[in-house]
């Protein structure tokens, strides 16, 4: 009874020995002459040899015939990291023993001269002891890491190989003597399924870029050049559309590019995404994103410290996605986004778009103004925009009940609320709505002249007949009737009068600023009697002290 055990135990080793040899003798890592890739020996017929041997070792397991751990590496690092990496230790210093360009593929330990080679390693694969553009290894993985990470799957991990020491290494992604998913991944990497083994990133499961099925048209840059063997839609290269996991040129958080930028416009550019936000960057009037590099953080404050627009700043790639909202809600281009809130508090998510706005809008020291000067001035939009206010338009919530709403166009009303894009985006209704880029100053999406004796026309004042009922506000007897006689007969901007955005109640009144009256001061000068002001008397009715176009108001009564 013994001896067919003995030939069953034996047969059973030969039939796995032959399936293991049978795995890496097909792929790259059989770097014997027989070696399917362009990367091998020019005689050795041996194909375990280039990493093990029986006898005389190096003190690594499993029978290590390299010798390695003599290389200082320069490590990953970015201030979202939370992990804590070493130097390469375990299975990684092992991977990196041929990975970092430092020794031979053919200098072995148990040859006593160095085994010929056909070829070297490529760029690809040589990893360099420079490892600050790949992905960190030799760090413990636990339960604190997840926590204090927020977007990593906690322990335990099943699906994911750590070393004895719970520390993740190079053959936590990749098996060295197999190669079922290409690069010997334990995973494919098609919808990004190795990587979501570990990491787990909010909202990513309804991300546009989950669950895209847009594919590159082949013009233009190719966004996927840096992957090899990349698949044809969005979803499919998933979080390899911006990353790089090894030899990335944005070592920071691993992105293909060193500028923001241009990680989202090759593919938003029109050749993969449906409409062309590059083309908005190239227009007079725009929120620059070229303009800087290396400035933005997703670690930084809510509200930026530093003068910087990049896409990040205003979209989360994890999050995005094609849902929409009504104002002043966020649609899902915008979602998962930082703001600040209407009271000036950060939030970590914003619910409603002005706050996204309002971290560069509301009163930074480099936030922009419209270069109006007028008797209250004010850079902080928030300010301008609050609901107890004087006159505001209805961004933050619906106007007031005192204004005058009888020459607003359908469908608005007096409930209407507002997005700051119905003012501020593209020029073009066909192009990508927001405010990339615009013809038209302060990046609107109409014409909106400010120059003192302008003519009075559709197209000059474009942006306020969008909603404003252009006849009513010229022949219009019941609001106010003088309208014509200031902007069509005497040439007088809209701007000269109205603050389109809001007059706050810490600098204004319902008395002096109802109906967003707040007067240009280059242009409207004291009265006779040294005043400058508008007074509203109710009813409708109202008196301003004035000089203006060389006319005395002391007052002119309305």
């Amino acid at each position: 009874m013994k001896a067919p055990f003995k030939v069953t135990l034996l047969f059973m080793c030969f039939v796995t020995s032959l399936a293991y040899s049978q795995s890496i003798i097909t792929t790259k890592h059989n770097l014997s002459a027989t070696g399917p890739g362009t990367i091998k020996a020019t005689s050795e017929s041996e194909v375990c040899i280039f990493c093990h041997t029986p006898h005389n070792s190096t003190p690594r397991a499993p029978l290590w015939n390299k010798n390695a751990g003599g290389a200082t590496y320069t490590l990953y690092n970015s201030s979202t990291l939370e992990a804590v990496p070493g130097q390469p230790d375990g299975t990684s210093i092992l991977c990196l023993s041929c990975h970092d360009g430092t020794i031979a593929l053919g200098d072995v330990v148990s040859r006593t001269t160095q085994i010929a080679m056909t070829d070297v390693m490529s760029t690809k694969g040589n990893l360099t002891t420079d490892l600050s553009n790949d992905h960190p290894v030799s760090f413990t993985y636990n339960a604190s890491l997840a926590t204090a990470d927020g977007e990593l799957k906690s322990p335990p991990l099943s699906t994911v190989t750590l070393d004895h020491n719970s520390k993740l290494q190079c053959t936590s992604c990749h098996d060295p003597h197999k190669n079922t998913n290409t690069k010997f991944l334990l995973a494919s990497k098609e919808y990004s399924a190795l990587c979501l083994l570990c990491h787990d990133k909010n909202y990513w499961v309804s991300s546009t870029h989950n669950t895209s099925s847009k594919t590159w048209n082949g013009s233009g840059t190719n966004p996927w050049q840096h992957i090899e063997s990349a698949y044809a839609t969005v979803a499919q290269n998933a979080c390899a559309n911006c990353h790089d996991t090894h030899n990335a040129n944005g070592k920071l958080r691993l992105l293909k590019y060193v500028n923001e930028e241009d990680n989202c416009l090759d593919c938003h550019d029109g050749n993969v995404a449906g409409k062309n936000v590059q083309s908005q960057f190239t227009k007079p009037y725009k929120h620059d994103v070229y303009a800087y590099t290396g400035v933005h953080d997703p670690a930084e404050a809510v509200a930026p410290t530093s003068k910087h627009i990049e896409c990040q700043d205003c979209h989360n790639p994890h999050a995005s996605n094609a849902t929409t909202a009504t104002a002043p809600f966020v649609n899902g281009f915008n979602n998962g986004v930082t703001g600040i809130n209407q009271s000036g508090n950060n939030v970590t998510v914003a619910t409603n778009t002005y706050e996204i706005c309002y971290k560069c809008h509301a009163g930074n020291t480099w936030s922009p103004t419209s270069g109006l000067t007028r008797i209250i001035n004010q850079n902080n939009v928030r300010l301008e925009f609050d609901t107890s206010n004087p006159s505001f338009h209805p961004i933050v919530g619906p106007r007031n009940n005192n204004e005058i709403t009888s020459n607003l166009l359908s469908p608005n009303t007096a409930s209407t609320v507002l997005y700051c894009t119905s003012c501020h985006a593209s020029d073009n209704s066909s192009e990508p709505a927001g405010p990339h880029g615009s013809i038209y100053p302060y990046i609107l999406k109409f014409q909106y002249e400010t120059a003192d004796f302008t003519r009075e026309s559709a197209n000059n004042y474009a942006l306020c007949y969008s909603c404003h009922n252009r006849n009513n506000i010229i022949n219009d007897n019941n609001t106010f009737k003088e309208h014509k006689k200031h902007i069509v007969k005497e040439d007088t901007p809209c701007s000269v009068c109205h603050d389109p955005h809001g007059i706050s109640s810490t600098q204004g009144n319902s008395t002096n600023n109802s109906h967003l009256i707040n007067f240009r001061t280059g242009i409207v000068t004291p009265s006779s009697s040294g005043a400058l002001r508008y007074e509203d008397t109710g009813q409708g009715k109202g008196r301003c002290y004035l000089t203006c176009h060389g006319k005395n108001h002391n007052p002119k009564s309305y």
